[in-house]
């Protein structure tokens, strides 16, 4: 009998197919990540275990934490959270994607963070360009990270000339409301934005990816051209 879990991921699963179908799109260029936060790596192992092998934190200390009891699983970890620039180095050991790139400093931080003198067994990006996207906040909302649309193609180029990093897309959280339509345009928005990016042929940057789509909205944003889903409670069921 599957676990609760499972049948949670089969059924995004079914829907994240339908909304491929409905956008012409193809099923493997949609990559679902497991948001991860607050749960433990018992549930988190119980997905791998259904098949996920991406897996998404908001803080860089529950996921240090969590680490040591999951390091035998194959799993891609994605930064999602705001990334302060204390943490940096420790970031680097513990993500394969830093999503939330939302400034100079950080990424700046990032590219010349060296590798740690003692690594822990987990690290793996010593030596290899890690991928990163930048954060837009296209609602302008106060409370939430990210740069604005304005900034955002000047902020490509100054990562772009960062040898360290590999700029390979664009993130973003939009304002949040019942009504998942709601999300659709600034979906469209952010790639349009990718798109304008791409056309200024910037050295060392690609808008291949775009992280977008959280458990209300995902197919939407399947549908306006999401390369990555963030989705938490649909799998792990309702936070604390």
């Amino acid at each position: 009998m599957m676990s609760e879990i499972a049948q949670n991921i089969a059924r995004i699963e079914k829907r994240i197919d339908a909304a491929c179908r409905r956008a012409c799109r193809r099923r493997e260029d949609v990559r679902l990540i497991a948001v991860s936060k607050t749960v433990p790596p018992e549930r988190i192992r119980e997905a791998y275990e259904a098949g996920l092998r991406d897996f998404g934190e908001n803080r860089v200390q529950e996921a240090e934490a969590k680490r040591p009891a999951l390091v035998d699983l194959d799993i891609t970890w994605h930064m999602i959270g705001h990334l302060q620039s204390n943490k940096a180095q420790t970031a680097r050991e513990l993500f394969q994607w830093i999503h939330s790139i939302d400034s100079l400093r950080i990424a700046e931080r990032l590219d010349r963070t060296p590798p740690a003198a003692a690594e822990p067994v987990w690290a793996h990006n010593a030596g290899t360009p890690l991928p990163v996207l930048i954060e837009v906040n296209l609602g302008e909302e106060a409370a939430k990270s990210g740069v604005t649309a304005d900034v955002a193609l000047d902020l490509a180029r100054a990562i772009g000339a960062l040898p360290n990093l590999a700029l390979c897309g664009l993130m973003t959280v939009p304002p949040l409301t019942e009504d998942p339509e709601d999300a659709r345009p600034y979906f469209s928005r952010l790639r349009e934005l990718g798109k304008v990016i791409d056309s200024a042929r910037l050295p060392n940057v690609s808008m291949g990816e775009l992280s977008m789509g959280m458990s209300h909205d995902f197919e939407v944003a399947v549908e306006e051209g999401a390369t990555m889903v963030r989705v938490g409670s649909a799998i792990f069921g309702e936070r604390p």
